[in-house]
């Protein structure tokens, strides 16, 4: 039998898929599906999808599975399931990045990264036979696992929280307003691929395993990774992290400043405005949030909504930048207390913080 050697960006995927991660997806896509979700973010029968899913081939690949009613898939040495492939097909690579990340600029990651996918998708539907254990697999609860929590609390309204990064104020604050609004929390950091200087999977797992049992209601909040790649795709990625977390058994999820964003790519606030777009249609329901920041005037975290000072005493407001922490614990600094809890940069001292080679 033919056999796919899969790399771990591409393993992760069908492991997704297959747990249901990627509902309503049973496999990856086919042309037809592929296609109409670039154009139109749905699927072929209207759902909506922002985003590919591919399984990318060589040409050497693809010949050898063309034809062949099933095909095993092999990652590190082990059979991890198989495809049906049913269709074969490629893109083109610069028009469908321009309207999958709004550029086709190489210096975006999302972008980049597409770029180098090979030649041939083929899609079809998947099986997975084995879980690879992973050092991160620890950390990371199936769908299945947190609807039966979920259910198993009594939790009716739960809120999502999607983060690439260490804990800080402004994301802390976010959650606390979440959690006045519902039964229950889910943080589920994304930890898969991502771009050199984006935090490694030890820092935001010992950042929020400080936060969580020292600042917030351990009891009212469920933690757990989500190991799939960042595709820095801005408002369509706001959409998929959505729909994900609906299949994690969350009623609603968190969007707020320039979500799943990079560099200068997007609007500050251009994924509320995209999933405003499909109102009604997600399984779930969007809090769209301001970016918080910390003011010396007001003494505390607010947002642009709740505090007049960024217009009227800028000096006094300082934004909370993930970037901005991220270059201060590079150089070895301790950055403001106001802006990250100084419990957390402890518990990152003897972590290894930011990824430092492109990963596969």
């Amino acid at each position: 039998m033919t056999e796919l050697e899969l790399n771990r960006d591409q393993y992760l995927e069908l492991e997704k898929l297959a747990l249901g991660a990627f509902r309503p997806l049973s496999g990856f896509m086919d042309e037809d599906q592929f296609r109409t979700v670039v154009e139109t973010m749905r699927l072929p029968d209207g759902a909506v999808f922002p985003l590919p899913v591919v399984l990318d081939l060589s040409p050497e690949q693809a010949r050898a599975a063309r034809g062949r009613r099933r095909v095993t898939l092999v990652h590190a040495g082990c059979e991890v399931g198989e495809i049906a492939p049913e269709s074969f097909y490629g893109c083109d690579k610069l028009g469908t990045a321009r309207k999958l990340f709004g550029t086709d600029d190489v210096a975006h990651p999302g972008v980049a990264h597409f770029l180098r996918l090979g030649e041939v998708f083929v899609g079809g539907p998947v099986r997975l036979t084995q879980r690879v254990e992973l050092d991160i697999s620890p950390f990371e609860l199936t769908p299945e696992r947190t609807r039966r929590l979920f259910a198993e609390r009594g939790w009716t309204r739960v809120v999502g929280f999607q983060t690439r990064n260490v804990p800080h104020r402004a994301h802390e604050y976010l959650q606390r307003v979440a959690l006045e609004h519902a039964d229950g929390l889910f943080v589920q950091p994304l930890v898969g691929r991502k771009k050199v200087g984006d935090y490694t999977p030890d820092a935001i797992i010992a950042g929020y395993r400080a936060m969580i049992e020292r600042f917030l209601p351990s009891e009212r909040v469920v933690f757990g990774i989500l190991s799939t790649a960042m595709r820095y795709a801005g408002p369509r990625e706001a959409l998929f992290h959505a729909i994900i977390r609906r299949n994690y058994g969350c009623t609603h999820f968190i969007i707020g400043r320039d979500h799943a964003g990079v560099g200068g790519y997007y609007g500050k606030y251009d994924a509320h405005e995209l999933t405003r777009r499909f109102e009604g249609e997600l399984g779930i329901e969007i809090m769209r949030f301001c970016g918080p920041h910390y003011c010396a005037v007001c003494g505390g975290i607010a947002t642009e909504k709740t505090c007049p000072h960024a217009a009227t005493a800028p000096e006094a407001v300082s934004d909370i930048s993930g970037t901005d922490i991220r270059a201060a614990l590079t150089n070895g600094g301790a950055p403001n207390a106001s802006l990250i809890r100084p419990e957390i940069v402890a518990a990152l001292r003897d972590v290894d913080l930011f990824v430092r080679a492109d990963e596969a």
